[in-house]
C-alpha cells in the first residue's frame, strides 16, 4: 500500500513521534536513525532530510515532548481555582506517580545533556519554564493571602528538585516507595514550601477543608490523567504505566 503524502510539518511530527518512541525503547546512547526510519518504514536518507544529525533529532525529540507536558502544566495552572488547588494538582502531575512526561525518557535526556550541548540547552529551558511556572502561580496565591511564602521562586526551585530527585530514586529503584508513600511526600513538600498545615498529619488542614473541594479536587485529577493517558496514546509516548515504574496501584511497584 502506498505510504500517504505528508506535508513537511506532518512528516517532521511524524519523525519526532517515532524518534520519542525509540529513546525510551532503546535509550538516548543506542538510538540511531535507522531505528527511527524502520520503525516508519522510510529510508535513512528521509529522516537526515529533516534533521541533519542523529543529536539534531534527539534534541528536537525531547522538545517535541516537553512542549506536550508544558501545554498541560500551562492548563493545570490557568485553571478558575484557588492557588493552591492549581499548584497541588500540578505537583501531583509532575511526581513519579504521576502522568507527566515518562521519567526514564527525562532521565535519559539529563544524562546525554551533559555531553550534547543542544540537549543541554533543550533540558535546561524546560528546567526554566516549568520553575517560571510554579513561581507566578505561588507569588499569586502568596499575593492573594492563601498562603505565605516569602521567595516563590526558591520554593520553586526546591519542589522541583524534591520532586526530580524523587524520580530518579524511583527509577533506579523501582517499588522502593508505594505511590500512596509517593503522593503523600509530594502533598506535604508543598505544604511545607507554602507555609500550609500537614494534611497528611500535621496541624490537619483537612479538617478545614470542606467536602466538596475535596471531590472536585479528585475529579480534576481523575480529568488530567484521563487526558494525558489520551494524549500519550496520540503521541504514541508511553507516559502512563509500565512495569518498571513507580505508577502503578497504591503498593504496586510500576517511572516510564
Amino acid at each position: 500500500m502506498a505510504r500517504v503524502r505528508l506535508s513537511v510539518a506532518e512528516r517532521r511530527e511524524e519523525l519526532l513521534r517515532a524518534a520519542v518512541e525509540q529513546i525510551e525503547a532503546r535509550g538516548v546512547a543506542a538510538v540511531r536513525i535507522a531505528d527511527v526510519a524502520s520503525a516508519l518504514g522510510v529510508s535513512n536518507a528521509l529522516v537526515l532530510y529533516h534533521f541533519s544529525s542523529k543529536e539534531q533529532l534527539v534534541a528536537a525529540a525531547f522538545a517535541h515532548a516537553a512542549e506536550g507536558d508544558l501545554a498541560h502544566l500551562r492548563r493545570l495552572l490557568g485553571r478558575r481555582s484557588s492557588a493552591v488547588r492549581r499548584l497541588r494538582a500540578a505537583v501531583r502531575w509532575y511526581a513519579p506517580t504521576g502522568q507527566a512526561k515518562g521519567w526514564r525518557l527525562w532521565i535519559e535526556g539529563w544524562a546525554a545533556s551533559l555531553r550534547d550541548p543542544g540537549l543541554r540547552r533543550v533540558s535546561a529551558s524546560l528546567d526554566r519554564e516549568w520553575k517560571a511556572a510554579l513561581t507566578r502561580v505561588i507569588a499569586e496565591g502568596a499575593a492573594a493571602g492563601e498562603f505565605r511564602c516569602a521567595d516563590p521562586a526558591a520554593a520553586a526551585w526546591r519542589l522541583t528538585a524534591f520532586l526530580d530527585g524523587l524520580a530518579v530514586q524511583t527509577t533506579a529503584y523501582a517499588g522502593s516507595l508505594s505511590r500512596t508513600a509517593m503522593l503523600r511526600w509530594a502533598d506535604a513538600a508543598l505544604a511545607r514550601e507554602l507555609n500550609l498545615p500537614d494534611e497528611n498529619g500535621g496541624e490537619g488542614e483537612s479538617e478545614g477543608r470542606d467536602r466538596s473541594e475535596d471531590e472536585s479536587e479528585s475529579r480534576d485529577r481523575s480529568e488530567d490523567e484521563s487526558e494525558s493517558r489520551d494524549r500519550s496514546e496520540d503521541d504514541g509516548i508511553d507516559f502512563g504505566e509500565s512495569t518498571d515504574t513507580v505508577r502503578g496501584g497504591d503498593d504496586a511497584p510500576s517511572v516510564t
